[in-house]
């Protein structure tokens, strides 16, 4: 039984309510005092509605099948549950309360973790599915919600709610839901509706490392038919395409755990992790937040990004490169091909054509940005050399067509706006070199009459 005041619960069962800690669609979830035990735990309710007797029935399996899974999972990086309690209304799950945070947190462009600490949460997440699937269960939902993160970056898989029993017949097995799992996450074999088996998991922690080390999902649309289509059939972009930060090592680690094919996909999550810490193994592992955050306060002070959002300055910071730049070297050269461009941090870099000096660009100043424009040709017809030493944010043109649409909109109309200032600036050096123009134009376009659509002229003037 549960007690509830006006104000909220009080208990439920032998447990003494503390605060509410989240409230989903289906559940709610309490933090409680556990008084025998003498412990802080999460214990999560369930109401059974009396609208609807089929989804009450729905429900209560799912909590039913938790409850099973629990009692055979017992490692680290797993939420341990306690206790579980089904009454007529409602069922509660008593489980370990993981003082931290969840990775869902952290799947925006402007709030992803350092990479050395994704990859060792991935590895502790791979390990524990590796537990789960000996013991014959599948977890079927993982994404960023069910994984949290307690202190030292001590990854708990939750939520085993949607597992699957691999021990038992699946023709009998009433907890083996069709369809279940988060669309996004899901291998494209669930999306099938195939037979499952650990290799849908491998597949969904994929999906969620991918998101945390490029701060969007490897597949995107604007409804769920076309994200169904591209998950079953479209490749996934490299990471380093959309992160040119990132080492190239993780490209073949991500690509084997997002595979169609299922003899390609790791086969365990311990082959997953094995490949993870070779990867690990090459990285310095330093908090590059501050790091980050002072790259981020540099752009925004910069007149370039002055109509950015702050999201939208995050996502330049993830597809581009910070060079430090010696004096006198190219950036680029006429009758190149490429599509380089980037901003001037610091520093100034002279740019001409044919050994002739058109302009000299400083701090906020674009570099390249023609080439970059220019719809059909990345021919180059500007040298841009440095001066003196100069910091320049390059920005990989390729990641930078995967970023969002509104990055790519603010950065061209941008870009637009100074290309068309530097036109109009050496549209006034032309004219002052020219000839007096020959007539200076007596009256102006406003006051002429105007045609009406059958062939008659309007004599409504409008005022100059």
């Amino acid at each position: 039984m549960y007690r509830s005041t006006r104000l909220g619960m009080e208990t439920i069962g032998k447990y003494r309510v503390l605060r509410e800690l989240g409230k989903g669609a289906t559940a709610t979830v309490y933090l409680c005092e556990d008084p025998e035990a003498d412990r802080q735990v999460a214990v999560k309710v369930i109401r059974f509605g009396q609208d609807s007797a089929a989804m009450s029935r729905r429900m209560r399996k799912l909590f039913q099948n938790e409850r099973m899974v629990a009692k055979r999972l017992d490692h680290p990086n797993i939420v341990r549950v306690f206790d579980a309690v089904v009454e007529e209304q409602f069922a509660y799950l008593v489980m370990e309360y993981v003082d931290g945070f969840s990775l869902e947190q952290h799947c925006r462009i402007d709030k992803l973790l350092p990479m050395h600490r994704v990859i060792s949460i991935i590895f502790k997440c791979c390990m524990a599915l590796d537990a789960a699937y000996r013991q014959g269960i599948i977890h079927r939902d993982i994404k960023p919600a069910n994984i949290l993160v307690a202190a030292n970056d001590e990854a708990k898989i939750a939520d085993f709610g949607l597992a699957l029993n691999m021990n038992k017949d699946l023709d009998r097995d009433s907890t083996f839901i069709m369809g279940v799992g988060s669309p996004a996450y899901m291998s494209p074999e669930q999306i099938k509706g195939y037979p499952l088996n650990q290799k849908t998991d491998l597949y969904s922690l994929g999906v969620v490392l991918f998101q945390l080390l490029t701060g969007r999902l490897p597949f995107r649309a604007a409804n769920q038919a076309t994200l169904v289509y591209r998950i079953i059939n479209t490749d996934a972009p490299a990471v380093t395409a959309l992160n040119p930060s990132l080492p190239e090592g993780l490209n073949p680690v991500l690509k084997r755990a997002l595979e169609k094919d299922l003899y390609s996909r790791y086969r365990n999550g311990a082959e997953f992790a094995k490949d993870l810490s070779g990867v690990r193994y090459k990285m310095l592992e330093e908090d590059e937040t501050e790091h980050d955050l002072r790259h981020f306060e540099t752009l925004r002070r910069l007149n370039f990004f002055t109509e950015f959002e702050n999201i939208e300055i995050w996502e330049v910071l993830r597809v581009s490169v910070w060079r430090q730049v010696s004096p006198n070297i190219a950036l680029i050269r006429e009758g190149e091909h490429n599509k380089l461009f980037g901003i001037v941090i610091t520093g100034c870099v002279e740019v001409s054509i044919e050994g002739r000096m058109l302009c000299r660009l400083g701090p906020g100043e674009p570099v390249g940005e023609v080439g970059f424009l220019h719809p059909a040709s990345d021919l180059r017809h500007a040298t841009a050399v440095t001066l003196e030493p100069t910091l320049f944010l390059e920005i990989n043109a390729a990641a930078l067509a995967l970023s969002s649409e509104e990055l790519l909109e603010r950065m061209r109309n941008t870009l637009l706006a100074r290309m068309i200032d530097r036109l109009r600036e050496v549209n006034k050096i032309a004219a002052a070199q020219g000839r007096p123009a020959a007539l200076t134009g007596t009256g102006s376009l406003s006051s002429m009459p105007r045609l009406r659509p059958g062939g008659g002229v309007d004599l409504e003037l409008t005022s100059g």
